[in-house]
């Protein structure tokens, strides 16, 4: 591996197909992609569901940052959320009886990566600005506000989905 592979993924330099203006985002969350990846690759899946000292599971940090891609991004394309989003909204952080798997909840959140970064190069510079409305009471943001604080917010998941494997990780030893 070279350095410039060991490097976070926005000092490894542009994007092909990606506005300079989104760059930033399209790092974010292919950092966050690379360190869940790897912290979730011997994550136990009997550990996904404890919430120790009354913070969110791990589980749930998973499914919310795939979520919130998912909801963020149909803001930004001018869309309101559908019937499935709003369940799975619904759903977040409670084990399922079909036995999800902490392999399953990384495939989950790489997908929605990948489909962010699709529609991040596919986003006309002359619509960033545009006004989107956010969730049913369709509070005005932009498209680039939307798609920053989609990298943000997953990030900020990331730090406690992070925090939360070391703690019930070493709990358990």
């Amino acid at each position: 591996m070279t350095d410039k592979n060991k490097a976070e993924v926005w000092l490894r330099g542009p994007l092909p197909g990606i506005l300079p203006g989104l760059q930033p985002v399209a790092h974010a969350l292919l950092q966050a992609r690379e360190e869940l990846t790897e912290l979730m690759k011997d994550f136990p899946d009997a550990l996904l569901w404890i919430g120790p000292a009354g913070m969110a599971s791990v589980g749930f940090h998973a499914q919310h940052m795939a979520g919130v891609l998912d909801r963020l991004f149909t803001y930004a394309r001018g869309e309101m959320l559908s019937a499935k989003q709003l369940q799975a909204l619904a759903d977040e952080g409670k084990p399922k009886p079909q036995n999800i798997t902490a392999k399953i909840l990384v495939a989950q959140f790489n997908s929605q990566v990948e489909l962010s970064l699709v529609q991040i190069k596919n986003t006309p510079e002359k619509e960033l600005f545009d006004t989107r409305g956010v969730g049913r009471a369709r509070i005005p943001s932009t498209v680039i506000g939307l798609l920053v604080h989609a990298a943000e917010h997953t990030m900020r998941h990331l730090g406690q989905l992070l925090v939360t494997v070391k703690v019930v990780t070493s709990a358990r030893q």
